[in-house]
């Protein structure tokens, strides 16, 4: 089993900036990839980005050129870096790790882009 757990999330101004943390416990040696998602009210649920455990970083095309996922492999974290945010990138934010042939999940953290 996976463990995650986020936290960064808040209330911020529109073109501001928020830090997401995802924090991994039990068995990450299973992991293959994290991922951000994010889930607007009324909306479905969407990919943000990804990372796989050699590296390969993608973005959807919403957030490419301001937001930044990164890890630290010492922390077992991941991050999301969100930059010139917009009042459409409100919704809650989930952490999700892939093992196989499972996908765990986080709690979630909402981030509310408001002036």
């Amino acid at each position: 089993q996976v463990q995650l757990v986020e936290s960064g999330g808040g209330l911020v101004q529109p073109g501001g900036s928020l830090r997401l943390s995802c924090a991994a416990s039990g068995s990450i040696f299973s992991i293959n990839a994290m991922h951000w998602y994010r889930q607007a009210p009324g909306k479905q649920r969407e990919l943000v980005a990804v990372i796989t455990s050699g590296g390969t970083i993608s973005y959807a095309d919403s957030v490419k050129g301001r937001f930044t996922i990164s890890r630290d492999n010492a922390k077992n974290t991941v991050y999301l870096q969100m930059n010139s945010l917009k009042p459409e990138d409100t919704a809650v934010y989930y952490c999700s790790a892939r093992t196989i042939p499972t996908m765990h999940w986080g709690q979630g953290t909402q981030v509310t882009v408001s002036s």
